[in-house]
């Protein structure tokens, strides 16, 4: 299944979010607690997929998605956010990311956004 790097704040999230992926067949390959760490990560793990925060201290996830997109303009990116961040979402996707999932997380949308943004690319 996907190598998926899972990027938030809050180690809670990233719990919750691995426990998901990983019943679901995936492999967390690493994980980033602000945007600059996930982009280290992402060069140094190349994951298929990236699950991202929005809201995060020093580099926020639009920021992130930015310079990954630059890196990587093949690059698949999920957003997470809390309910209210409409605009934030649409401005992570206006930078390219794939889709987005709302906070607090339902397994069922998690798996089917990421199935959808993987696509036939497994």
């Amino acid at each position: 299944m996907a190598k998926i790097l899972l990027v938030d704040d809050a180690a809670i999230m990233r719990m919750m979010l691995q426990e998901i992926l990983e019943e679901a067949g995936h492999t967390i390959v690493g994980e980033a607690e602000n945007g600059q760490e996930a982009f280290d990560k992402y060069k140094e793990l190349k994951p298929d997929l990236t699950l991202m925060d929005i809201t995060m201290p020093n580099v926020d996830g639009i920021k992130a998605v930015q310079m990954i997109k630059e890196f990587d303009p093949g690059a698949k990116i999920i957003m997470c956010s809390a309910m209210g961040q409409k605009e934030l979402v649409l401005k992570a996707i206006k930078c390219g990311a794939k889709d987005f999932i709302i906070k607090p997380f339902q397994e069922k949308r998690v798996i089917e956004a990421v199935n959808r943004v993987l696509g036939s690319s497994l």
